[in-house]
């Protein structure tokens, strides 16, 4: 039990999470911070924070190690495709099983983290301990990061006019280009300068991301609390979709892990792409809703099933790679 305690903390499940909770419960409890707009809104601050955020990943992201990571094309194809592909499918296909006005919003909830990029640290962390190909993680990681700036929106363009009756493309793009995208090759275009001194501080960045993810957390549930949205859910329909979350893990695990045995990767590159190829980033997740859910009132329940995915993974994900690490070893 404390080897997979220390195992979770080391891959993110830590104080955090506990954290994420914490301000749920501080917005249902205590709203009117997260509402207020004058003289300055934490709203506003989480905005400039989501820049500031994608600003020091491109940053830390170096030219050159990308190009030497293009090696494996047919590995990194498999996880993108996974990720980006495989992922919103499977639950486009579940659409039907969502019935009414409230499940619609769950439901997007779930689309939308179906449609993230992978998660780097803990995707990084898992390869690692089931002594998989950890050059190649990396890479994935960080290249699925750069896909999702601009597949994501476009993924779920697709169904918020029709879940919140409000989408204004131009209105979209226009946020992408200025608060992610162009922060992120303003800091990529600076790496050569200064990128040694961000990885030197990484440490220091991450608790930053996480101050920005939980402020974003906070003020989105306390619109939804204000709005009584969740209102129409029970206890056990909650339940339901950490279920349904955690289910939806171990089908794309599972038939990744089929098509990299097809393919015939090696045992390293398997890892590889079974863990990589089944993540779903919470930092790119809550920072993206920021950008395509502003001002609105729902952004708490579509954060929901992003919040219990990137729980239950942390689990079953070091379980596995736990487990796969004894048997190599054996």
């Amino acid at each position: 039990m404390k080897k997979l305690l220390a195992l979770l903390k080391k891959a993110g499940f830590d104080g955090f999470l506990l954290m994420i909770g914490t301000m749920i419960l501080l917005a249902y409890f205590l709203p009117q911070p997260g509402l207020i707009k004058e003289p300055v809104s934490l709203e506003e601050i989480a905005g400039v924070g989501v820049s500031l955020i994608f600003f020091f990943y491109g940053l830390r992201l170096s030219v050159e190690k990308l190009k030497a990571g293009l090696a494996n094309w047919k590995m990194h194809i498999i996880v993108q495709l996974t990720t980006f592909l495989f992922f919103p499918l499977i639950v486009l296909a579940s659409r039907p099983l969502f019935i009414s006005i409230d499940f619609e919003l769950l439901w997007l909830g779930v689309f939308f983290l179906a449609a993230l990029p992978s998660t780097v640290s803990s995707s990084v962390v898992m390869v690692s301990i089931a002594k998989g190909n950890i050059p190649a993680a990396i890479f994935n990681a960080s290249i699925s990061s750069l896909i999702g700036v601009v597949v994501t929106p476009l993924w779920v363009g697709l169904f918020i006019a029709s879940a919140t009756g409000d989408f204004d493309v131009s209105d979209i793009v226009i946020k992408l280009v200025f608060q992610v995208l162009l922060p992120v090759i303003i800091g990529i275009s600076l790496n050569s300068c200064f990128g040694a001194i961000a990885e030197r501080y990484k440490k220091q960045l991450k608790y930053f991301d996480q101050a920005i993810i939980l402020m974003i957390i906070y003020t989105s549930f306390c619109k939804s609390f204000y709005e009584h949205l969740f209102e129409g859910f029970s206890t056990l329909e909650l339940v339901g979709l950490a279920a349904g979350m955690m289910v939806l893990f171990f089908v794309v695990f599972l038939c990744v892990g089929l098509l990299s045995r097809l393919f015939g990767f090696s045992d390293e590159d398997r890892i590889t792409v079974l863990f990589c190829g089944s993540k779903k980033s919470l930092v790119h997740g809550t920072v993206m809703s920021k950008v395509l859910f502003q001002h609105s009132t729902i952004t708490g329940i579509v954060l929901l099933p992003l919040m219990l995915y990137h729980a239950l993974q942390l689990i079953a994900a070091s379980i596995i790679a736990q487990a796969i690490a004894r048997r190599k070893e054996a």
